[in-house]
Order: C-alpha cells, then structure tokens, then sequence
C-alpha cells in the first residue's frame, strides 16, 4: 500500500470520520473519567499539527497528532489506523513522521499517554518499535490502572 503522510486539518469529513472511528474504537475501553480525547476543534488549534495518512485512492486511512506543551516537550495524540489498513506500516509512517516533526521543531522530549497492555497491545508494540520506551505520568494525567505513558528522548 502506498502512502502520502501530510499535515492537513482535521475539520475535513473523511477526517471526521477517522475520528469518529477512533473515538468508538477506544469509548469501551476505559471509564470515562480516564479518557483524555482531543476534539477536533483542539486538534486545529495551532499547538497541534495533525499528520493524516492517505492511501493511493486519496483516502485517508490513518492520522496521529503531535501537541506542542512547551519549547522543550510534546505530545503524539490521536494515533489511529482504520483496520483494513492495519499491519501494512501505516502507523509506524505517522509514528515517524511525529518524531521527525518534533526534532525540527528542537523537542527534547515526546511522550504520550495510552491504554494498558492488556486492552491496547497493539498500540504499545507500535511505540515501542519506534523507540518509546515506558514512562511516568506526565503534565496533569492521572496515575491510574487504566493509562500506561510512553516518551522518547530527541535531544
């Protein structure tokens, strides 16, 4: 599968429609005291740059954010892959595209906040093939048997 990654907004409708699928994807898996989703409209601010993943049809199959907190720390957000595109490299090309983003920008540190192993396995495999290796509650998150964190050092 051939794959355009670019940062484009998210107040698109096959955008909309990724999110929405993530949102119904991760809503089961944790009480909602515990979810720390982004809307849209967050997502256009201008602290974040959306990465979407299209395939060679011009579909977007795939999208991960990356939220700036300060000159020295961000945040990958709102990772998702539609399934059908699943196990094909989708993920690790946003994951990537991330990373490089934020060591232009002179980011020392990315972290990002997940599901535990046990419901997210996937997501965890994906970081950690990518460098992330486990790490402590950050920024106002909540320590709790529901999130698992992950940073990587850029710098």
């Amino acid at each position: 599968m051939g794959i355009s990654i670019a940062v484009e907004t998210p107040l698109q409708d096959d955008v909309l429609r990724l999110v929405t699928a993530l949102n119904a994807h991760l809503n089961p898996l944790s009480p909602p005291e515990f979810q720390f989703q982004m809307t849209v409209e967050e997502m256009a601010e201008s602290a974040t740059s959306l990465f979407v993943a299209r395939d060679e049809t011009g579909r977007a199959v795939g999208m991960g954010a990356l939220k700036f907190h300060s000159p020295h720390l961000a945040e990958v957000k709102r990772m998702f892959t539609v399934p059908e595109a699943r196990g094909r490299g989708v993920g690790s090309a946003i994951v990537q595209r991330i990373i490089a983003e934020a060591r232009a920008k002179g980011i020392a540190q990315l972290k990002l906040e997940t599901g535990t192993k046990q419901v997210m396995p996937e997501a965890w495999a994906l970081y950690q093939r990518n460098g992330f290796s486990p790490s402590s509650a950050f920024l106002d998150y909540p320590s709790s048997a529901h999130s698992a964190f992950f940073a990587i050092e850029l710098g």
